[in-house]
């Protein structure tokens, strides 16, 4: 899908660089998405969600480790050696 390719390139370029000491990796991925126009809306066993035109909603998820993310989430993961972050849709969508 389009849509995650999308939204996997703007975690590659930022808007806003992660920093620890100023924001919180759910704050930041959440703010990133939000400056290039994406709705992000509350979700209760995620994270967040990501509200698409159609009104169908993308449940996300954040870490720091990639090890055993559960495939019904998006997740957003970032690598704390190099400091980039990555976007893996849920399992079963392309």
């Amino acid at each position: 899908m389009q849509l995650f390719q999308v939204i996997e390139e703007m975690f590659q370029q930022p808007p806003l660089t992660f920093n620890p000491a100023n924001h919180s990796l759910k704050l930041w991925a959440m703010y990133c998405l939000r400056d290039r126009g994406f709705k992000v809306v509350y979700a209760q066993n995620a994270d967040f969600a990501i509200e698409t035109r159609g009104g169908e909603k993308i449940y996300c998820k954040v870490t720091h480790n990639a090890d055993n993310l559960d495939g019904k989430y998006a997740w957003v993961v970032l690598d704390s050696s190099s400091n980039t972050a990555s976007f893996i849709p849920p399992q079963g969508t392309s």
